[in-house]
């Protein structure tokens, strides 16, 4: 007797394996979403602070801004793709290509780099070293293990009006917050670290935020003391150890230059930054420019540019 024909819309009873192929591929791919989704909108929305990260990671400071927006833009568009079945083999792709890129790079740097803290996450703090390879090894083998079972990849269409949005909301947000820093009012005095009240709002001031600890600040002060600030008040702001400010001044070649306020709340409140090294000019007292790359031509190209150095 013939086997009788298969009914239609008769719905597949998934077996035992496949049921947890499934399963395994759902969490892998909601895993991996959320790793890609935190950090590419961290970036997207503070690409600012993400460059400054991504400088101190080594990443040239020239093209810091644009990696941080980039790969704002990448990671969210990534996670995004994880996250919808029909999308999710890109998404493991993308994600795949992400994760390699990223572990060669360190590897590259890796002498340079180890000890020091690497995190996609603002709040998640990771030093470079042998259990760095281990975390991103294992995130490698999620953003793979989210593809292997997943159906076949289709709807470019679709996709590409998922990335354009992703992008035009990377963009939008890299112009809020290159101008958001423009025209703030200073107080109208700090107080030097001897008692003596500092004044905000007469001619041009330069506001250095430092850690004493902090090589990249002292290399960044170095530059600093050897520009002419013949015209500009300068004023040093320790962001830890304020005790030993003085001899971070000193050793900088900055102690000539200015001098040392405790003032960090009530200044960071109003000029808020990521990690030092971090400078305001200030005009009369209000913001002309929030300073945040410190390599190569900068900051001496912006400074002489706005006439606060020579």
């Amino acid at each position: 007797m013939p086997e009788a024909a298969a009914v239609p819309n008769t719905p597949v009873i998934l077996t035992e394996q496949r049921t947890w192929q499934v399963v395994l591929n759902w969490t892998c791919a909601i895993l991996i979403s959320i790793v890609f989704l935190v950090a590419g909108l961290w970036k997207a929305t503070d690409p600012i602070g993400a460059a400054v990260r991504l400088a101190q990671a080594k990443v040239p400071e020239s093209l810091s801004v644009f990696a941080a927006v980039s790969f704002g833009i990448a990671e969210t568009f990534t996670g995004v793709l994880l996250l919808v079945p029909r999308f999710r083999r890109w998404g493991s792709l993308c994600g795949s290509l992400l994760m390699i890129a990223f572990i060669v790079f360190i590897g590259i740097h890796y002498r340079e780099l180890i000890g020091a803290e690497c995190s996609c996450f603002p709040w998640i703090k990771r030093a470079v070293g042998p259990q760095f390879f281990i975390g991103d090894g294992t995130m490698l083998l999620l953003a793979v293990g989210a593809g292997i079972w997943a159906k076949p990849a289709r709807d470019l269409r679709v996709a590409s009006i998922i990335l354009a949005s992703v992008a035009v909301f990377g963009l939008v947000s890299y112009g809020v917050a290159v101008n958001k820093h423009k025209g703030t009012l200073a107080p109208a005095s700090i107080t030097a670290e001897n008692g003596t009240p500092i004044s905000l709002r007469e001619g041009n001031v330069l506001i250095y935020f430092f850690d004493p600890h902090c090589m990249h600040c002292l290399a960044a002060g170095r530059k600093l003391a050897a520009l002419d600030w013949t015209g500009t008040r300068f004023i040093g702001v320790p962001t830890d150890s304020p005790g030993t400010a003085d001899h971070f001044m000193e050793v900088s070649g900055l102690k000539s230059k200015g001098s040392v306020s405790n003032d960090l709340t009530a200044l960071r409140k109003l000029f808020p930054f990521d990690l030092p090294p971090a400078a305001v000019a200030l005009e009369d007292g209000y913001e002309k420019a929030m300073l945040l790359q410190f390599e190569d031509q900068e900051p001496d190209a912006t400074l002489r540019k706005l006439g606060f150095a020579k």
